[in-house]
This record gives C-alpha cells, sequence and structure tokens, in this order.
C-alpha cells in the first residue's frame, strides 16, 4: 500500500522536467529564445483554428502542450542504462519501444521512456529518448577495448542519487524533502561538464570512429543533449527560427504537412560548438572544442497502426529512392517536395485514416449518446452515423527511428554520416535493461479497444432497455 504521504511519482516528474527545462535555458540560451518562438506560434495557431482548440480541450491535452518536453541522453554501459531504468521508475517513467539507429549509421540502440497511463500524460508527458553505445559495432579492437575501460571506470550518479532510488524502491515511495532531494541530485546526472576524462589524443580517435562515440565516452557524464517542446505547427517555427537568430537543420525530418499530421515531425537547430578542456600529462588541461547538444521542436500526430506504419515505412522509403537529403541541404527543397507527392497516397482526413485502419481512435459519447434517448442495437459505423459516437485521433507519444538518426546526424555535422551494418539487437538490449520495453502497438490498441468497449456498452445497453 502507498503511504500517503509519498510524493506521487506524476509530480516528481513533473518536478524533474521543470528542474530539467530551467537549467538548459541557463545552459543553452538559445532554447529560451526556441521556448519562447514555440509559445508564440501555438498561441497564434490556436486563435486561428477555434475547432482544433475545441477539440484539444474535449481530449484535455490543451493544458499539457506548454509543458510537454522530451529530452535525450546516450549512455555507455549496460550497467548505467540499469541504473537509469530505476531512476526513471521513482518518475513514473517505462521503457516504451525499441529502436536500432544502426540502420541508419548511428551506433546506438535506444527506448523510450515516458508515462504510459492517461493520467499521467495529462499531468506531464515528460519523455527522455535513452540511447546504449553498441561498442560492437566499433571496427578497432584498441580503441574498442580502450573505451570500454574509460566508461567501467566513471559513476554518472551520485552516491545520493542510487540511495534514493534504493530507499524508494524498499518503501514504495519518496516524502516531499527526499523527493526535492532525488530531483536535485538525478539532475547532477544531466548537468553539462566542460571537462573531459580522456586526452585530446583520445578523443580524436573516438571522434573519428564516430562523433557521438567520442560524445559518450568523452565526458564524466551523458549530458542532456537537448530538450524538445511541442509545436501545433512546425513548418511556422522552422521558417521563423532564422528570424530569431537561430539556424534551422535544412529540412523537417518526418512526414511532410499535411491537414491530418501522422506520427511525428522534428526539427533543431545546429549543434553548439562549445569549449572543452582536454586531460593532458601531469594534472595540466589542453584547450578544445565539441559539439554534442542542440535544441529540437516537435509537432505530433495519431498513432498509426501496423498497417499505417507499413504504409508510412513504404511512402518515406519511396521518396528517399527518388531523392535522398543531401547532409549539407543543397536539395531540401527538391527532397520536400518529393516527399509531398508521394504521401498522397496516404488518406489525409480522420475518417479515412480510421476507416481504412491506419490509425488509431479514442471513441467518446457525443451529448445524444450520453442521454441514451431513441438508441437501437448499433454497430460502431451506425453509432457515429446516428451522432452518439464520436472519435479523436490518439497522440503518437514515442519516435521514429530514422527521424531520431537524421536529427543526430544533422548535429553530428555533414560529414558525420558513416555507414555501420543493421544489426539490431532487442535481446541484448533488454538484457541491459533489467526489463522489457513495452510494444507501442500494443499498448495504443489497447487504449483504443477500451474507450471503444466503454462507448459501444453504453450504447447497446440503453438499446436494450428500451
Amino acid at each position: 500500500m502507498t503511504n500517503a504521504s509519498f510524493v506521487k511519482a506524476d509530480t516528481i516528474r513533473s518536478d524533474f522536467s521543470a528542474a530539467m527545462s530551467a537549467m538548459y535555458r541557463e545552459e543553452v540560451p538559445a532554447y529560451g529564445t526556441l521556448m519562447s518562438l514555440v509559445a508564440r506560434v501555438n498561441d497564434e495557431a490556436l486563435a486561428a483554428d477555434p475547432l482544433l482548440k475545441t477539440r484539444l480541450e474535449a481530449t484535455d491535452s490543451l493544458g499539457r502542450i506548454s509543458e510537454e518536453r522530451h529530452g535525450a541522453i546516450r549512455l555507455g554501459t549496460a550497467h548505467e542504462l540499469a541504473m537509469m531504468r530505476r531512476v526513471f521508475a521513482v518518475m513514473g517513467m517505462h521503457p516504451v519501444g525499441y529502436y536500432d539507429l544502426s540502420t541508419a549509421g548511428v551506433p546506438v540502440h535506444s527506448t523510450a521512456f515516458r508515462p504510459v497511463g492517461d493520467e499521467s500524460l495529462r499531468r506531464n508527458p515528460f519523455r527522455v529518448f535513452t540511447s546504449l553505445l553498441r561498442l560492437d559495432l566499433i571496427a578497432d579492437e584498441v580503441l574498442r577495448k580502450e573505451a570500454a575501460e574509460v566508461l567501467s571506470a566513471r559513476e554518472i550518479f551520485t552516491d545520493e542519487a542510487v540511495r534514493l532510488v534504493e530507499k524508494a524502491e524498499r518503501d514504495g515511495g519518496l516524502d516531499v524533502s527526499d523527493a526535492t532531494r532525488f530531483v536535485q541530485e538525478v539532475l547532477e546526472t544531466f548537468r553539462w561538464h566542460d571537462r573531459a576524462i580522456v586526452s585530446a589524443g583520445m578523443y580524436k580517435r573516438l571522434h573519428d570512429a564516430h562523433r557521438l562515440i567520442a560524445d559518450v565516452v568523452s565526458f564524466r557524464g551523458p549530458h542532456i543533449n537537448h530538450l524538445t517542446p511541442r509545436t501545433l505547427d512546425i513548418d511556422k517555427v522552422q521558417a521563423l527560427m532564422p528570424e530569431e537568430g537561430i539556424a534551422p537543420k535544412a529540412i523537417v525530418e518526418g512526414p511532410p504537412t499535411r491537414k491530418c499530421p501522422i506520427l511525428l515531425r522534428q526539427t533543431s537547430f545546429k549543434a553548439l560548438e562549445e569549449a572543452v578542456s582536454f586531460a593532458g600529462e601531469h594534472g595540466t588541461w589542453q584547450a578544445g572544442s565539441h559539439t554534442a547538444r542542440f535544441g529540437e521542436i516537435e509537432q505530433r500526430g495519431v498513432a498509426l497502426t501496423p498497417k499505417g506504419r507499413a504504409l508510412y515505412d513504404k511512402l518515406l522509403n519511396d521518396t528517399r529512392a527518388r531523392v535522398r537529403p543531401a547532409a549539407d541541404g543543397s536539395n531540401a527543397g527538391e527532397y520536400e517536395a518529393a516527399l509531398t507527392d508521394v504521401f498522397q497516397a496516404f488518406p489525409d482526413d480522420w475518417n479515412g485514416i480510421r476507416k481504412a485502419g491506419l490509425g488509431y481512435f479514442s471513441y467518446s459519447l457525443t451529448e445524444k449518446g450520453k442521454a441514451a434517448a431513441s438508441h437501437r442495437n448499433a454497430d460502431l459505423e451506425t453509432a457515429i452515423e446516428d451522432g452518439l459516437v464520436q472519435f479523436d485521433p490518439i497522440v503518437y507519444e514515442d519516435f521514429l527511428p530514422v527521424s531520431a538518426a537524421g536529427i543526430f546526424q544533422s548535429n553530428l555535422g555533414d560529414d558525420a554520416a558513416q555507414e555501420f551494418v543493421a544489426s539490431p539487437n532487442q535481446v541484448m538490449f533488454e538484457r541491459d535493461l533489467g526489463a522489457s520495453v513495452l510494444d507501442e502497438f500494443a499498448h495504443y490498441a489497447a487504449i483504443e479497444r477500451a474507450s471503444l468497449t466503454m462507448c459501444m456498452t453504453v450504447v447497446n445497453m440503453a438499446a436494450a432497455a428500451e
């Protein structure tokens, strides 16, 4: 039984998300500029579309938009991943999905830690895309061994953070004092450190193998490398970023602009080149630089079914077979035109997406349906046609491997697109994690099924009572 004096996991997650945002705004001032821009664009989007505002209010998702964030971290060892899972569990965040980014030339595999219940998502849908370095993909055996030695010698969590996680697990929660301390201590894991734990020579070797490998191995902790607000109009944010002195990446990752958004669209500003010091001989430090942290924006659409996802993947592959986006953005216009053309094959109205079985929807009773008057035993389509039941798209709460890799690559530099043999290994990842990841499709299907069952039970009960 949960102690009434314990702080709810949702509250701890909200407090941590706010603390992380404040820290990142201080570390990366451009993030604050980005937040202000996104807030302005969202206000304008809501003012221009009263129906959008009405439906967001009806589905309890309007209030969460301004608070919504996702971040990303890159871990180096199985021990770090397993402990991070335990840390996030205290915040009510669970591993959802498995992502193999080696298919796109990035030597990591990942999961997303996030809340999964409706109430928790409404309270604060904080997500952290968490990647584990694939040392097995480093071809240089000597470098692979040296990197493993460096990683094995570091501890990214404070002793107090570990103690509080153990206390939460043992007692079933944390009181106000401990929860406050927990947020402060865990924040240290995500803080930027400008002193590397490797020499300039080793950093260069790691960097030459892959810039992301250098980022993961070279520092004391897995600094948060971006925080992402959610916008209602990503194209407008992309267009306005240069006016704010922010250089966006060349293309928006994901599907094209649509009336009915699907899955996830993302853009970002280029990573900062930051001054760092490398360990030298006899306690000296050598000046250098490192590029890692950036700002990202996302626009979320409906979660797609396996059928919808297969169509999305096919259309994206067809687009890239026609025009592959250049790392330097030189063919961005050509790529975006091809993307728009190819995606005409994907329905762009909610009922068309729903009837084709391409997306997940939440069903609810209309006022007429709640009144339970003049109902007849009806199937779903009849109930919708009769105005008894309505549907809203279920927001996609997860990530897209190709989009994530595209963001990673664009912020690692135009010359960083190195190739790795695609080698998904979910079994190894879950072993290192110490738990299974939640299947996102099964999760969305269960949400849809529960809402549908509730609606049709009421409709048919009303009919039976007549």
